[in-house]
């Protein structure tokens, strides 16, 4: 009973509601005014058609455009005022010009050694290519003089985290989506606050929504009052408003500048199969030490100037600060991010750019595989010109509806020669690619279109490191515990679920 007042009484259900009533007003409203006014009922008529031409007209992604346009037609009497409200991203803009501020500012502190993207064209100039890409509009350099270690699964990252945190002499930078309380993040928090009565700065980073139900409310102004600076990311507010979509979904730690890990983990207890919620979880993270830990301390304080407003001194915060000592070299590091609010798909773009320059494989592990046509043409193709595609992909779901989305993609996939398989433990979390024994990538972004045109997200792109070969590893002996989808399970889905499927795709971006 305690449990379920606890939950009555919650700020998302409290928040919910009354974002609920808001909605009951405006059908309430339109709907009185269109039986009394047959001019009225004729304006709701032309601003649907007029929405409709609109999202049409827009340099947007097809998908996005199709599941708003189905609703406004079907509904035309309230289908144009709520994407005026709710669908058009007007408040967007203003963020954007905050966020673009803050880039420029920045830009000149991620200068780019050009003699490194030269070593990287003369090795292939494909791949320089892919660099110059991720160089140019995500504006993060590739650097060498770095060394990487595959973390996974999340006992094995935990493990190594709270090593590097006890060592921490300077500062401490974390930025997560969510923070759950419990055996992981009671550990990090015992051991930041004993940093910080050490003279270390902290400063913590989450998401509202993410965190949502995990921690109290006000719960930054708990960890201030320890000493630990914290900001929320976006707060959730009963609006009606598109801009809660936007959701900081980075996972990043940073330790003195030059120590740094990424990668699909949050600070919660099932990540570390403390708790179990879908079988065994399995996750993926990466270290780095050395000069491309630049990139993910200059994405955190981005991000934590864009959430308080503020602007700092950004060179007490390198590598070389804390580490005067030459660093040492394994391959070539590009640690990047990307931003729903820059026009510019980043990480689903570095995605397609791998996809369409394989040679021999790619094999991908990702949580969710709600992919629009551009990926999966780029799967299609790569699997029809004989690129070995394998995918990972969960047995036991966390969300129903997206695990119904995820299998509705199998057959028209499976069909090319693309394999997919199933975790069948339980649940796997992480987000890896890895491609010709040359490339990997680890990092915050699914294979769907909230992590790739909706969040704030990260990912390290590697080349020749050692964690290419352990990446391909791990991806091998996972193999030996997942099951491989035929096309004949496939086929045995009976009617009904096969009508949910379409209806789920249909609205996929709007979820």
């Amino acid at each position: 009973m305690k449990k379920f007042l606890n939950f009555i009484f919650s700020r998302m259900v409290i928040i919910g509601i009354l974002i609920l009533f808001q909605v009951s007003i405006i059908i309430w409203v339109i709907w009185r005014l269109s039986n009394y006014f047959l001019y009225f009922y004729v304006f709701c008529m032309l601003i649907s058609i007029v929405a409709v031409i609109h999202l049409v007209s827009k340099n947007d992604n097809p998908s996005y455009k199709l599941a708003w346009s189905v609703p406004i037609m079907l509904f035309p009497l309230f289908g144009g005022l709520f994407y005026i409200i709710a669908g058009n991203n007007k408040n967007s803009k203003r963020f954007s010009g905050r966020l673009e501020k803050i880039f420029a500012r920045t830009l000149p502190y991620l200068k780019q050694d050009e003699e490194i993207i030269k070593k990287v064209e003369e090795q292939d100039p494909h791949i320089g290519n892919q660099v110059k890409y991720i160089r140019r509009f995500s504006c993060y350099p590739i650097y060498e003089n770095t060394i990487t270690r595959y973390l996974s699964p999340g006992e094995e990252f935990f493990k190594v985290l709270v090593e590097e945190l006890e060592k921490a002499k300077h500062f401490i930078f974390m930025e997560y989506f969510i923070i759950h309380e419990g055996k992981m993040w009671n550990t990090i928090l015992e051991i930041l606050e004993r940093k910080v009565k050490e003279g270390v700065e902290v400063r913590v980073l989450y998401d509202d929504i993410g965190s949502l139900t995990t921690v109290p409310y006000k719960y930054n102004e708990m960890l201030n009052k320890k000493g630990i600076k914290c900001q929320v990311f976006n707060p959730f507010s009963p609006t009606i408003n598109i801009i809660l979509n936007n959701r900081d979904h980075r996972k990043i730690t940073v330790i003195d500048g030059y120590v740094g890990f990424t990668g699909g983990m949050n600070l919660s207890d099932e990540y570390i199969n403390e708790v179990v919620r879908f079988g065994h979880w399995k996750d993926a993270m990466i270290l780095l030490k050395g000069e491309a830990v630049w990139n993910l301390t200059m994405m955190f304080l981005q991000t934590w100037d864009f959430v308080g407003d503020l602007f700092e001194e950004y060179d007490m915060y390198r590598p070389e600060v804390h580490h005067p000592e030459p660093f040492e070299t394994d391959g070539f590091v590009q640690p990047y991010g990307d931003s729903p609010l820059d026009h510019e798909t980043v990480g689903e773009n570095v995605y397609l750019n791998l996809l369409y320059k394989a040679k021999k494989y790619v094999y991908i592990c990702t949580p969710y595989l709600i992919v629009d046509n551009e990926m999966v043409t780029a799967l299609s193709l790569a699997a029809k010109s004989g690129v070995d595609i394998k995918i990972i992909t969960p047995h036991k779901e966390d969300k129903w509806y997206v695990h119904i989305l995820t299998r509705s993609y199998y057959e028209q996939l499976i069909k090319v020669g693309i394999k997919i398989y199933e975790y069948t433990p339980g649940f796997i979390h992480s987000k890896t690619f890895v491609c010709d024994d040359e490339i990997g990538i680890v990092g915050s972004i699914n294979m769907d279109y909230r992590s790739l045109y909706l969040h704030f997200e990260c990912g390290t792109w590697l080349y020749k490191t050692s964690t290419v070969a352990a990446i391909k590893q791990d991806f091998e002996d996972t193999l030996k515990v997942c099951q491989r989808i035929t096309l004949a399970e496939c086929k045995q889905v009976s009617l009904w679920k096969r009508l949910v499927r379409s209806i789920l795709r249909l609205f996929a971006p709007l979820m």
